[in-house]
């Protein structure tokens, strides 16, 4: 893939030109010029095409050949969740008054698997660990210990100043918190009147649906769901649920679908994000312990 204008040589070389759905590939752009001449490399926002999404990009390497000519390099780490056949037009480079253009390429992105819209909804790659950094992480746990210290020392000097000059302790009762289901309910009539989704805010939309339950599930069940991935979520949920595995079914429905409009950029329909709000609703229902304690009291 060259383009040659007098002296200069640009090229535009893909790794691959066939990708899976959500897989990345470098794709390597070079030109080579005289020692008295610019080249500037061509320039693209978050998009190569429409559909081609640019994911990372590397400064210019210059590096001076054995002739004296000079090589210009940059690399672009591109993308797609579009299963498609892309064309992308030659590539711009400009020195002067002048553009040299590359040969066109195309991108073959790949749908690895068979969707059968009968079965339920799965992610279309899995979530993947960040390494863990040693180093970085020791630094943070240090500065956590230093600012609990600081916090308990400040405790306790603000407690001898105010006994040193009488100060008397409030000893109003504390207001008791208010029920997990009643706050969760609450937050998801809000959601249901703002209508987000009807106006194109399907992130937003499903985000917020999740923290509700997320947050519901903290406080319901102790466990810390707004710290953990879907996938981390759904198993401390299980064995909690195994009495209810259609009641399982539906948050763990929920959660992928919301996983893959945040993370996947998934285009869901109107019934999809009925069916989200209605799930959320029901979860929090029926794990209301209304009917144990009503047994208890009696």
């Amino acid at each position: 893939m060259l383009g040659i204008v007098l002296s200069i040589v640009v090229s535009a070389v893909m790794d691959s030109t066939n990708l899976f759905i959500g897989d990345q590939t470098p794709l390597h752009l070079q030109a080579t010029c005289n020692a008295d001449e610019q080249v500037q490399m061509p320039i693209y926002g978050e998009e190569l095409v429409s559909g081609i999404e640019i994911v990372n990009r590397s400064a210019v390497d210059t590096t001076v050949l054995q002739d004296g000519r000079y090589q210009l390099s940059q690399n672009l780490t591109i993308t797609s969740f579009k299963d498609s056949l892309f064309y992308i037009e030659p590539l711009p480079f400009v020195s002067g008054a002048e553009t040299i253009w590359s040969n066109p390429m195309t991108l073959n992105v790949i749908q690895p698997f068979e969707i059968d819209s009968a079965l339920a909804i799965t992610d279309i790659k899995p979530i993947q660990r960040a390494p863990f950094w040693f180093w970085g992480t020791f630094r943070w746990i240090l500065l956590g210990l230093l600012i609990a210290g600081l916090g308990v020392g400040g405790y306790f000097l603000m407690r001898w100043i105010a006994k040193r000059q009488g100060i008397i302790e409030s000893t109003e009762p504390a207001v008791p918190l208010r029920p997990a289901e009643e706050i969760a309910l609450e937050k998801l009539d809000v959601i249901k009147a703002e209508k987000i989704w009807q106006s194109g805010q399907i992130k937003e939309y499903h985000t917020q649906l999740t923290d509700v339950v997320r947050e519901y599930i903290a406080r319901r069940f102790d466990v810390s769901s707004e710290e953990k991935t879907s996938d981390e979520t759904l198993r401390e949920m299980k064995p909690l649920l195994a009495e209810r595995k259609d009641l399982y079914e539906h948050l763990r429905k929920m959660l992928s679908l919301a996983d893959l409009v945040k993370f996947a950029k998934w285009t869901t329909t109107p019934d999809e994000n009925e069916n989200s709000l209605r799930t959320a609703y029901e979860f929090v229902k029926e794990t209301t312990p209304h009917e144990a304690e009503e047994l208890e009291d009696k």
